[in-house]
């Protein structure tokens, strides 16, 4: 092997800063240990995220709407604290440190929520298994633990992808096309991570007590921890470049200054460096692109630019940090249509949780019942089935067809992937349809559930994990490819804003439909008892908002540009 191809060519380093050796560092030798970290950290989230609805209305005595409510609040936050993160990893620390320290953060959260589900004084006083009440201090304890989670998990989220896909040299074709595969299974551990804490933990905290049902996800962040600091020495580090937004900011006060400077028609006279590499720490330079013009004024030089040297980059900037602004805009409309998609995931832990409650939870005829947020677990198994299909079956099949090293392009995979979240919505709206005519005709208004199987529950799951292959991991590597190489844990944390707002729209859409459909003393669409609600009028309206959004998705995905990186990493 030449010596030039012993070391990677996309600006990796290893854990003492010298440059990664290739035969030493990265590919599948220092995946297991990130796919093993984001493992057990979502077990500690989904661990407690699968039954939180649950925890809030019996043991903080919340009412329906409000448990869901703080439930997608606070999972909008754990969504929205990721662009904390990747500022910092991008700026800063780098990917590895911003994941160890965030994840002690995270250590010390679980570990106050268990202290507040288990030790006298902060645990609610119950005067019998479902009768709780929390005092508004024990409820403060809870929240502040559940927030300090929120954060850990900022700086988490948006860097393990990146993070894991850092470990494939861009540069070496043969790592590259490992890369694809590496988001796949990926997100596979993070439902191994998701079917455990659906199936186990939600069962213990059902049937043995809260405290051990969130001392285990604690203890499993514990071993998260470990498991990234195990691999230290096997991974590929990327060096932080300096602050994104700041170079954001500089394109767009230089493009201001110059809006009557004209744009030359020969791009190659615009403002960039000569040698091969950017001028930015861990970016390639990047091609001009003819779209979102105006900011290439940015990139024009004048005669008052090189008064003084080094060339002030508020008020000239190379054509590479002019094209990241412009590859960020770009992909703010695709993202956008993210948002109604999230929504509907988000109504697995919260409406998907208080419908199935109101079900038969036994199975077949024995005495064992199943917890309504385990039926999540379908969702996770769902993912688990077709991910390896659509790894191994229906790319290679696309392939052919389409010619694409991936089958399907990331867009293609995530525009089949809204379509189909559409039916998980009408088979949920249509089961609310039936159960409710159930209840009207035996007059089961009363009952704590109606003799109607909670397995019924199983298609929107199921249809919903398959929706997740598709658009959640191609929004995934569409993000991470797409991004300015700078500028990636900044992009990820970007595609993760979509759950953060999909949240956010749940919990305003309830609070709207709430406070129209219970005027009048009416009882409403969704009440504490459901049996009296029309919760299919919710799912319904969803139905329509993915209908719409997905129209919006075909239109924004036909115009994009895909960018074009040139020369070497810094």
């Amino acid at each position: 092997m030449a010596e030039e191809d012993v070391y990677t060519n996309d600006g990796t380093v290893d854990y003492k800063g010298d440059p990664a050796n290739k035969k030493k560092t990265g590919t599948w030798k220092a995946c297991p240990f990130i796919l093993g970290n984001e493992c057990c950290e979502r077990l500690a989230y989904y661990g407690m995220r699968s039954n939180l609805v649950l925890y809030f209305k019996l043991r903080l005595h919340q009412h329906s709407t409000t448990a869901s409510n703080n439930v997608s609040n606070w999972g909008g936050t754990c969504y929205i604290t990721p662009l904390i993160g990747a500022f910092i990893a991008d700026a800063y620390l780098g990917r590895y440190w911003t994941i160890a320290i965030f994840s002690i953060i995270y250590v010390f959260g679980m570990t106050l929520l268990t202290l507040s589900a288990s030790v006298p004084g902060l645990k609610p006083s119950c005067t019998a298994k479902d009768n709780c009440h929390a005092t508004d201090i024990q409820s403060a304890v809870c929240f502040i633990a559940l927030y300090l989670i929120a954060l850990g998990t900022g700086g988490i989220k948006p860097c393990v992808s990146s993070y894991g896909a850092d470990q494939f040299d861009d540069a070496d074709e043969v790592e590259k096309k490992h890369k694809g595969s590496f988001f796949n299974w990926f997100y596979l551990s993070i439902n191994i991570g998701a079917l455990i804490a659906g199936s186990v933990l939600v069962y213990i905290q059902d049937n043995v007590g809260w405290g051990l049902g969130f001392g285990i996800p604690a203890a499993a962040m514990v071993i998260a921890v470990c498991t990234l600091f195990s691999g230290t020495r096997l991974f590929r580090n990327q060096k932080p470049g300096g602050s994104p937004l700041t170079r954001l900011c500089q394109v767009v006060v230089a493009s201001f200054r110059k809006y009557r400077v004209e744009v030359p028609a020969d791009k190659s006279l615009l403002y960039e460096t000569a040698d091969a590499e950017s001028s930015i720490k861990g970016s390639r330079k990047h091609d001009h692109t003819q779209d979102l013009s105006f900011f290439d004024k940015a990139a024009v030089e004048t005669p008052t630019d090189r008064i003084k040297e080094p060339v002030n980059p508020w008020r000239l900037c190379t054509v590479t940090q002019v094209e990241e602004l412009k590859a960020i805009i770009r992909l703010l409309p695709i993202w956008a249509t993210g948002i109604v998609f999230a929504t509907v995931c988000n109504q697995m832990g919260t409406l998907f949780v208080l419908q199935g409650y109101t079900m038969d939870p036994h199975v077949g005829n024995s005495s064992f019942k199943i917890p309504a947020a385990s039926l999540s677990i379908f969702d996770t198994l769902s993912v688990i089935f077709w991910v390896p299909i659509y790894d191994r079956v229906i790319v290679p099949v696309a392939r052919r067809f389409t010619g694409h090293k991936s089958g399907l392009t990331q867009l293609q995979r995530m525009g089949i992937g809204l379509f189909i979240s559409i039916f998980a919505m009408i088979s949920a709206a249509i089961l609310e349809v039936i159960r409710l005519k159930m209840v009207r005709r035996h007059d089961y208004y009363n009952y704590k559930y109606v003799p109607m199987s909670i397995f019924w529950q199983v298609p929107p799951y199921f249809l919903i994990g398959c929706a997740e292959v598709f658009t959640f991991i191609g929004q995934l590597e569409f993000f991470y490819e797409q991004a300015p190489d700078a500028m990636r844990s900044t992009c990820s944390a970007l595609s993760l804003t979509t759950n953060a707002l999909g949240s956010y729209l749940s919990s305003l859409l309830v609070t709207i439909v709430t406070s129209i459909s219970t005027r009048h003393g009416r009882l409403g669409w969704i009440p504490d008892n459901l049996n009296y609600g029309h919760l299919h009028y919710f799912f319904w309206l969803l139905t329509v908002l993915s209908v719409l959004n997905l129209g919006a998705y075909l239109l924004v995905a036909r115009w994009y540009t895909y960018k074009r990186a040139v020369g070497t990493l810094r």
